[in-house]
């Protein structure tokens, strides 16, 4: 078992946050079109952002392309969110679970991942914390 976390970012857009969940909820398949750090979207079961629909992405990070598949978890209509389940892709190399939650209001749209780390990085933190200690007795020495 992994480390579980959230990581919630908002960002106000000019535009309003409704026209962003309408991109996202009813044309996805514009977004490639729209933004040069995507490349490519994809449906591969179901309709345009329906619950249970599999759709997947390729985009750029750190200059890199990356692949993700999707499923529709969630839709709500009057929250402007989306929950998207990644089933496959450059995400499951890395997490066991990851899920992304968009949501929009007003002047802002809000992104959530949560997810869980395939690695833990508790022992990891263990070791660095034994290293501060033998400092400390080399210091304390002194």
């Amino acid at each position: 078992m992994g480390v579980k976390g959230k990581l919630i970012s908002s960002i106000e857009v000019k535009c309003g946050g409704h026209p962003i969940h309408d991109i996202f909820h009813t044309n996805s398949d514009l977004v490639p079109n729209i933004s040069p750090h995507v490349n490519h979207f994809e449906i591969h079961e179901g309709e345009i952002l329906k619950v249970g629909s599999v759709v997947s992405w390729k985009y750029i990070e750190d200059g890199k392309e990356k692949y993700v598949k999707d499923m529709i978890e969630a839709i709500n209509p009057q929250k402007k969110s989306i929950t998207w389940k990644v089933i496959e892709g450059d995400r499951k190399d890395l997490y066991n679970s990851f899920i992304v939650i968009t949501f929009s209001e007003d002047q802002w749209t809000t992104v959530r991942f949560e997810y869980e780390k395939k690695t833990d990085p508790l022992p990891f933190l263990g070791y660095f914390l034994y290293v501060i200690k033998d400092i400390e007795k080399y210091l304390l020495k002194k």
